[in-house]
């Protein structure tokens, strides 16, 4: 396992392939125990990396909210900022 690339250099994308070969290979039930605990790792920390690139992702989508006099009183979620459909 060790060819294979750092979590922090890996998109989104690449970083939820990676996790979803991992949970393929946990669920064949075909790796040994000590395998298994390195892969569980590696899931682990790869779902927090997706997670932490949803988090800022949703971060920069987020429009201002801005009040009568065009102070920004706070955000909401992007889907919002569009208005109704």
């Amino acid at each position: 396992m060790g060819t294979q690339p750092e979590i922090a250099a890996l998109s989104f994308e690449e970083a939820l392939k990676a996790l979803e070969d991992v949970v393929r290979r946990l669920e064949s039930g075909e790796a040994p125990l000590d395998e298994s605990i390195e892969l569980y790792a590696r899931g682990d920390a790869l779902r927090a990396h997706c997670q932490s690139r949803l988090d800022a992702a949703q971060a920069r989508i987020e429009a201002i909210v801005a009040d009568r006099d065009g102070r920004p009183v706070g955000v909401k979620p992007f889907d919002d900022a569009a208005g109704p459909a």
